[in-house]
């Protein structure tokens, strides 16, 4: 099955392109910034070798519903998105740093917390707890933004003392932050959810507006475990159902595999990439409240270039 792993193509007006993990940023003329969700697979920092049919589309189609959702919050750089893979939008300068937020203690913190730690970014983390219970109230450990390799956990004192981010502007983005948080609690509940923890990026534009950037409560961002049986399971220590690429990680973890130096990933068979394509749909379709419709993939980098230059009125 045809996937988008990369573009080759250039835009009018391009000014450069920036290929991240899993997105293609193209920045034009105007402040204009085209952003394409490719179907590559990444965790624990690294891309996986294969894509994962519709993932692009899939990531796209949540955020844009996302980002409409919190509008009312803080205004957000999305314009249009003129192909199920392509949002476009107001190019401004990120923050380097990411606002991750956890209402309960799993994945990266669990694993922090089984090593024997109780200070994540400098933030403390209750005695007594076991994996995948909800933290007294949701905790904000931020990340540093790495071109290359993994993201480094840092405290907000860090990140104010070297200047990464002004003491005014991250008191802001941790506002924004837990309203957002706030925001995407209510929608998950909403559809039998709990969003258990996510991840935000913010801009500032030339003339000094924070916006709400990337994508926002995806299952690459955000991770979600169904709210019915929640209780039950951590009563008896058994493992959270959860809708989030966690079960890609843990697949990894139980072929060993875990980004480390030396380590070497995987092969993922076909019938496994399909599976993982599944779980993303299935990930869609409860998360949004809608069915999934397959974009035609049989030349999905010529569809995604003609809606572009359609949109930009090139065609």
């Amino acid at each position: 099955m045809n996937t988008l792993l990369s573009t080759s193509f250039t835009l009018p007006g391009q000014l450069t392109k920036y290929t991240g993990k899993v997105r293609e940023v193209i920045s034009l003329e105007n402040d204009t910034l085209v952003m394409i969700a490719t179907d590559r697979l990444s965790a624990f920092d690294v891309v996986m070798p294969k894509g994962i049919p519709y993932k692009g589309q899939i990531l796209n189609q949540i955020a844009t519903q996302m980002l409409e959702a919190t509008s009312d919050i803080v205004p957000n750089w999305l314009k249009s998105t003129p192909d199920p893979s392509v949002s476009i939008g107001q190019r401004c300068e990120p923050f380097k740093v990411e606002m991750v937020i956890r209402g309960y203690m799993s994945g990266h913190a669990a694993r922090e917390y089984k090593a024997g730690k109780r200070l994540l970014c400098g933030v403390a983390m209750p005695d007594g707890m076991i994996e995948n219970d909800a933290f007294p109230s949701p905790i904000i450990t931020p990340a540093t933004k790495a071109e290359e390799g993994h993201d480094e956990d840092i405290s907000r004192e860090e990140i104010t003392r070297q200047g990464i981010v002004s003491e005014e502007d991250y008191i802001q983005l941790e506002a924004y932050t837990r309203a957002l948080f706030q925001r995407g609690t209510d929608l998950a509940a909403a559809k039998g959810l709990i969003l258990v923890d996510t991840k935000y990026e913010f801009g500032k534009t030339e003339d000094g507006t924070i916006l709400l950037i990337d994508e926002i409560h995806t299952p690459d961002s955000s991770r979600y475990f169904y709210a019915d049986g929640y209780e039950d399971r951590q009563a008896t220590k058994e493992p959270q159902k959860q809708l989030s690429k966690e079960f890609v990680r843990q697949w990894l973890i139980e072929n060993g595999f875990q980004g480390l130096e030396g380590q070497v990933v995987p092969e993922m068979s076909d019938a496994y990439i399909e599976e993982v394509s599944n779980r993303y749909i299935e990930l869609y379709e409860n998360i949004t409240g809608k069915t999934f419709i397959k974009a035609e993939v049989s030349q999905i980098e010529s569809r995604i270039e003609n809606n572009i230059l359609a949109y930009l009125g090139y065609k």
